[in-house]
């Protein structure tokens, strides 16, 4: 292990099944802009989906190629809007490797961000099933008492859900919902889709420029639009 792999400390990025891989690749791209590190797991579930959602089929062996075309793609679905995004710092894991470093607590990161979370994956990290790598490394992130921001993407929410969400915040995780808000001046769904990845950042204490702070002052949303 070189000196840089040693002092080397990532966020896990964890893409759970729910629609929303825009908000992923929001959050992924804003990482990679602050300078971050990036371990990356996509789980079964989130590949059907990101094919769903953008024609992308990710893939293993192929995963650096993959993901550049889904982080290079807009919210509204058009190819190279982001120009080709430099993954040099991301490491992906298998979704059914639980042998990975994350899966560890000795393995050194500086928090978790599932985006977005299904309901199934919000289940399975409250009661710690573990039954694939991004569940098992949010269970390690909640026991080593790391940051853990879970941004459930559903409606509506059943009361089995609202509990184990309660469950999640009890334990230290922050909740955060994918849940858009008008006040930034959207005016393109990229921007609704930069605000939630926004927050998930802030969440995390990333710096970015995804949204338009709120400044105290009515009428700024509309001035922008």
């Amino acid at each position: 292990m070189n000196a840089g792999e040693s002092q080397r400390r990532p966020w896990i990025v964890g893409v759970s099944g729910a629609s929303g891989t825009p908000y992923a690749a929001a959050v992924l791209r804003g990482l990679l802009d602050a300078g971050e590190s990036v371990d990356l797991v996509v789980s079964r579930a989130s590949r059907l989906t990101l094919l769903d959602e953008t024609g992308i089929a990710f893939r293993d062996a192929h995963w650096r190629d993959d993901l550049r075309q889904w982080l290079g793609r807009g919210a509204d679905g058009k190819p190279g809007v982001f120009g080709d995004v430099r993954v040099d710092d991301v490491r992906h894991w298998a979704a059914g490797d639980l042998a990975a470093g994350p899966s560890s607590g000795s393995y050194p990161v500086k928090g978790m961000l599932i985006v977005p979370a299904s309901t199934a994956c919000v289940a399975g990290v409250t009661l710690g099933l573990s039954k694939d790598l991004l569940q098992r490394a949010a269970s390690v992130t909640l026991k080593e008492r790391r940051t853990l921001v879970v941004s459930v993407r559903e409606t509506p929410l059943n009361g089995q859900t609202l509990r184990h969400l309660v469950t999640l915040d009890d334990a230290g995780a922050t909740v955060l919902p994918a849940s858009p808000a008008f006040y930034a001046g959207a005016t393109h769904i990229q921007d609704l889709v930069d605000f939630v990845a926004g927050r998930v950042l802030d969440a995390a204490g990333v710096e970015h420029g995804l949204y338009r702070r709120w400044r105290g002052e009515l009428g700024g949303g509309a001035r922008t639009a």
